[in-house]
Parts: C-alpha cells; sequence; structure tokens
C-alpha cells in the first residue's frame, strides 16, 4: 500500500517557488498530474500537508480544502479532460498569510460555469450533473473561472 502511494506522490510533479511579496504571496505550489482519479487522494492530501506545513489548522478548514480540492480535481479530470490518460490536470496554490487560493486547470474546451444548474432545483434532483460544483461553491469563501472555463480558482483560509 506504501509503495502505490509513494508511486502516485512521484507522478504528481510537486514544485515550490518563491512567492510574489506585492501580491503577499508568501509561496506558490505547483502540482501537475496525469488524468487518474486514482491519484485525487494521493494529491489532495500532499497539497494539503504542504499548504499548511508548520502551521496549524482547523479541522473544518482542512475539511473544506480536501473536499474542495478533490471535487475540482474529479471535474477537471472526468468533465474537463475526459478522462484522456494523456492529458494532465495543473494545480497552483497561492499561500498568503491568511488564505489559500488554490486554481484547478485542465487541458480541456472548458465550461460556462453560468450554465449547470443548481443540484437543488426541483428539475435538476436527478440530474448528475453540478454538485461537485455546488460543494466547491458551499466550501470555499470565493470561487472564479477563467473566462474559457478550463480553469477554477478558490480562495479558502489557512487557519
Amino acid at each position: 500500500m506504501t509503495a502505490r502511494v509513494m508511486l502516485s506522490r512521484r507522478r504528481l510533479n510537486i514544485e515550490r517557488r518563491p512567492g510574489r511579496p506585492a501580491d503577499g504571496v508568501e509561496s506558490v505550489l505547483f502540482l501537475r498530474l496525469p488524468s487518474d482519479v486514482r491519484l485525487v487522494d494521493s494529491a489532495v492530501e500532499t497539497l494539503v500537508r504542504l499548504c499548511f506545513e508548520g502551521r496549524a489548522a482547523s479541522r473544518r478548514t482542512l475539511f473544506r480544502l480536501r473536499v474542495a480540492v478533490a471535487e475540482a480535481l474529479t471535474n477537471a479530470i472526468e468533465f474537463g479532460n475526459g478522462g484522456d490518460p494523456k492529458k494532465v490536470v495543473a494545480v497552483s496554490a497561492d499561500l498568503c498569510s491568511d488564505f489559500i487560493r488554490v486554481g484547478v486547470s485542465d487541458e480541456g474546451p472548458g465550461f460556462d460555469p453560468s450554465r449547470i444548474p443548481d443540484p437543488l432545483m426541483p428539475e435538476a434532483l436527478d440530474s448528475p450533473g453540478g454538485r461537485g460544483l455546488f460543494l466547491i461553491r458551499s466550501l470555499a469563501d470565493r470561487v472564479e473561472f477563467n473566462e474559457k472555463g478550463n480553469t477554477i480558482w478558490m480562495t479558502l483560509p489557512r487557519c
């Protein structure tokens, strides 16, 4: 079991760079992983560990970050990249003193997030889509997308 996790962690391509002091960013993390949902848990745990290295975090914050990033990665792999193992998902995390801004990008054509129905609406209750995005919006303090719709940014507290 441990060997499998270590193999997965090596496949993540983790990089840390100094931040941009003018923006208040202490450091920036970069992860790249193939479109394989089996790597999601390892990627999430690695990201969480690096985001809070040497810092205390509340259980609530850790839960929010884990679920939001796992949903974003799964959506990028399954919907954005269509599960194509040749395509990559890129993750970046701007680490500031008070917050974390995580970006997840896929190589897909993108989508219009405003066209995703609210899964709580009666007409959408049986629809399989939109639940992950609903969870992300419920857990993150702020959610943004690029114009193409293939990158999501989630801002969460770093405490």
